[in-house]
């Protein structure tokens, strides 16, 4: 797609789209009643992300931002996700200044929804903080946000760097803060984020969940020792528990 515009990205996923019949997307938004949505599916948003991209090797990552800036506001899901899947394509790219427009997205409720929040995390704010490393206790300090997909952000954009053996200490102190939050959306996030830790040191997991067991919420405990033997999960689900 040479000289791609929202307008004609919104025409070429409205000729991918699918009825609700064989494809409905919704049922994993149930609370999302704001989102819109084409049934079209990753595998073809990623495809038609890929061939924008190969279409104008010219363009650069502010090139890249600037259309995403426009399809960041689209009701559509699938359309938000073109946006952040072209993006991603220019992560060699990528600078510090690029954090405060992401979130931007995330506060502004551009990405209102857990898949367009952890796909900002893990395909853009992810790649820039392994190669920022100074920035991860700016994310980290987002904990404390006022809004929901910022503190969720806090929490999913350190996976790749923990995976990379950096954020380590920054991710318990991460989880800590936010074990009380409400928003089970929340409780699932810290439970990913400390499975991933548990992944670099699982008796440094258990001595955690075990010191803090009674103030962590259930879904976080199950989603934090998914990885561990079976014994360890009996044993840390009974010492955990309040």
């Amino acid at each position: 797609m040479r000289r791609p515009s929202h307008a004609a990205i919104t025409r070429a996923l409205a000729a991918l789209a699918r009825d609700s019949g064989s494809f409905d997307a919704a049922r994993y938004f149930r609370a999302a009643t704001h989102l819109r949505f084409y049934n079209v599916g990753m595998p073809r948003v990623r495809a038609l992300a890929r061939e924008i991209h190969a279409a104008n090797p010219e363009w650069t990552v502010d090139d890249a931002m600037a259309l995403a800036e426009t399809l960041m506001v689209d009701p559509h899901l699938e359309t938000k996700a073109v946006g952040i899947e072209f993006v991603a394509r220019y992560r060699r790219s990528f600078r510090p200044a690029h954090l405060e427009a992401w979130k931007r997205w995330l506060a502004g409720d551009l990405a209102s929804n857990w898949a367009s929040t952890d796909a900002i995390c893990g395909y853009l704010i992810g790649p820039l903080l392994v190669a920022h490393p100074e920035l991860i206790a700016k994310v980290c300090r987002w904990r404390t946000h006022r809004n929901l997909w910022v503190r969720r952000a806090s929490a999913v954009a350190l996976l790749l760097a923990i995976r990379r053996g950096l954020a380590l200490d920054e991710g318990y102190e991460v989880a800590r803060d936010l074990h009380a939050d409400p928003h089970d959306l929340m409780h699932k996030a810290v439970g990913w984020l400390l499975r991933e830790l548990g992944k670099r040191d699982i008796d440094r997991l258990a001595a955690y969940l075990r010191e803090h067991g009674p103030s962590i919420p259930r879904t976080t405990v199950r989603y934090a020792i998914e990885k561990c033997p079976p014994a360890m999960r009996a044993e840390l689900l009974a010492s955990t528990r309040g």
